[in-house]
């Protein structure tokens, strides 16, 4: 039995995307596109993870750049496809660089990824993240207790799901309790986006990726992704890495298809957590399009 179903949350049912869905076409030319053309996503992003952010990067195909100084990041913003920004381990000068470059990137159209770490947590924190409303990026990647939180700050909310409240940087609440707050934080990305697009994608048991109107499931991974740090700040920066060359949803879906693939064949040639991390990395440069844009989808019918 299911979580949401333990917990009395009837859910929507489910369809396995078509093979022939030009979603599954747009995808599996993301993938051969980041590989072919090495673009370039820049990071701002949790220096904890900031290696495994920038080599995951450079694995799947791109090229990464890391920068806090707010000139810097707009100058780079003017010559890459996309920016990653990440709120995790906050520093005392975030709070006003934040504003400011999402600011700029917001003026200037630029395609963003916004990581909302530990969404609710601190006065800081939720201050930064607030004034993002009316600056908002492009695609949110987050955890499920993240996306509630995301969807209550910028009132969004009808009430009807509050999250639990973060343990530090992990989901307290389950991918299925998000959907409906995913969904509007989604619509509400577009509606601010010159050209209407915009997309959320969950991480989880299994993930969940919508633009507003469809919403996917994603089934797959390993839990030993769990077991490493960064494996979501790298996911983030991943998708950075696809917005360049694809729409927010094909991005969002690319991402998070090829983390999945890469979990599970990292997890069957690592032994522990260590060489996991090698074998994924290993795994997100080995991976091909056909495999990603094949990899089993399920629609939810609404």
């Amino acid at each position: 039995m299911s979580k949401a179903t333990q917990s009395g949350l009837h859910l929507p049912p489910t369809h396995a995307l078509a093979a022939d869905d030009a979603l599954r076409a747009a995808v599996h030319q993301a993938v051969a596109d980041v590989r072919a053309r090495t673009p370039l996503a820049q990071s701002f992003t949790n220096f904890v993870t900031i290696n495994l952010v920038a080599n995951a990067q450079l694995a799947s195909g791109g090229t990464a750049a890391m920068s806090y100084l707010p000139d810097d990041v707009i100058d780079i913003a003017a010559m890459c496809g996309a920016t990653y920004i990440n709120v995790g381990t906050l520093l005392p000068f975030y709070k006003d660089a934040l504003g400011e470059i999402t600011s700029a990137l917001h003026d200037a159209g630029h395609r963003w990824v916004l990581d909302p770490v530990a969404a609710g947590l601190g006065a800081t924190r939720t201050a930064i993240l607030t004034a993002m409303r009316d600056v908002p990026p492009t695609v949110v990647r987050a955890n499920a207790s993240e996306v509630i939180a995301l969807d209550a700050l910028w009132g969004l909310s009808d009430g009807e799901a509050s999250p639990k409240g973060p343990a530090g940087v992990e989901s307290t609440d389950d991918v299925d309790t998000a959907l409906m707050a995913a969904v509007r934080v989604a619509r509400h990305l577009r509606a601010a986006d010159r050209d209407g697009l915009g997309a959320v994608a969950v991480s989880g048991e299994t993930d969940l990726v919508t633009d507003g109107e469809r919403v996917f499931r994603l089934p797959g991974g390993d839990a030993t992704m769990t077991k490493i740090t960064g494996a979501g700040c790298a996911l983030g920066g991943v998708t950075a890495t696809y917005l360049c060359v694809a729409e927010p949803l094909v991005a969002a879906l690319a991402a998070s298809l090829l983390f999945n693939r890469a979990g599970e064949r990292a997890a069957r040639e690592s032994h522990g957590p260590g060489s996991f991390q090698t074998e994924f990395l290993d795994a997100l440069w080995a991976i091909d399009a056909d495999t990603v844009s094949t990899s089993t989808v399920l629609e939810v019918s609404r």
